[in-house]
């Protein structure tokens, strides 16, 4: 069946707000600590989805199973992912946070292959795999020349970002009786529940002086680059389906290496850009349809 035009350019739009969340979080950081703002991006997310629920006369699920699920959930998508994120966009640019936290196809095809065996491995994804590494090796090995230093902290905070996207991928499935408003409404309470009394203690933002500047970066991130780009998000799993929608992860790379460096003014070396290509082109791969399966896990029924 053919997609209407306009779901193309939504999945485009996604991945415009999702590829500027790192600009927006990199100037937030400026005068916002890593844990206020990821506590403020679930909180202002939570508030908007819990509008949305109300709008569309729909409620939160109930039963502690349930929630037990949201909250594991919550710990890989967002509080573990975009609290490691926020510190280690203190470390390195916007451009190569970008690139390094799209890698979360590779990191699926990992747990994939070791762990779960859930779906069959094609011999593209391999390939796709194996390039991504390399891209990956390559600008770690850039920044390792110079000792271990910050920026090999914040690029491997990055990925472990990506790791923790994977686990949820996979973890998300679980799910599936939900409907989509009310499963990232249900994550961002819990990020925000556990995330909020901890900024509290160890931030204590009330002490905090940020900018305007910041101030609305960091609006911007929660409502714009996660409120709103989960329910995008979520549409698109109806109409484009998980495959088609996984391909914004290459195109959020791109577009958060560009806005990197031509609004921030950041710069990448040769080596660096040369691992970008590499770890976008390997995830490209990674989401095309599987032709010819591996041995390794089960066919799918």
């Amino acid at each position: 069946m053919t997609r209407p035009s306009s779901e193309y350019a939504l999945l485009g739009l996604l991945a415009l707000l999702w590829g500027s969340s790192y600009l927006f979080g990199k100037v937030a950081l400026t005068d916002i600590p890593p844990l206020t703002l990821a506590a403020t991006r679930v909180t202002l997310a939570a508030v908007m989805l819990l509008c949305v629920l109300r709008l569309q006369g729909a409620s939160l699920p109930r039963g502690w199973p349930i929630w037990r699920v949201l909250l594991i959930q919550a710990c890989f998508n967002s509080i573990g992912a975009w609290s490691i994120l926020a510190w280690g966009q203190t470390q390195i640019d916007a451009a190569l946070a970008s690139v390094l936290n799209s890698t979360s196809p590779l990191f699926v095809f990992f747990i994939t292959l070791l762990i779960t065996r859930h779906e069959a491995l094609s011999a593209r994804k391999l390939l796709g795999a194996a390039i991504g590494v390399g891209g990956v090796a390559t600008i770690v090995s850039h920044d390792l020349a110079d000792g271990l230093d910050g920026s090999v902290l914040g690029a491997a905070a990055a990925l472990f970002g990506a790791f923790l996207y994977g686990c949820a991928a996979v973890y998300g499935k679980r799910l599936s009786m939900l409907s989509p408003a009310a499963s990232a409404a249900g994550t961002m309470l819990w990020a925000t529940a556990v995330l909020a009394p901890v900024a509290l203690i160890v931030d204590r933002p009330w002490t905090l002086a940020p900018s305007g500047t910041a101030l609305g970066a960091a609006l911007t991130l929660g409502l714009a680059c996660t409120g709103a780009a989960l329910l995008l998000y979520f549409r698109l799993l109806r109409t484009l389906g998980s495959l088609g929608v996984a391909s914004q992860s290459y195109l959020r790379a791109g577009f958060g290496a560009v806005l990197g460096v031509v609004v921030l003014g950041e710069r990448l070396s040769p080596a660096m850009a040369l691992g970008c290509v590499f770890a976008v082109v390997g995830v490209a791969l990674m989401i095309q349809p599987a032709r010819k399966p591996l041995a390794v896990g089960r066919q799918a029924p």
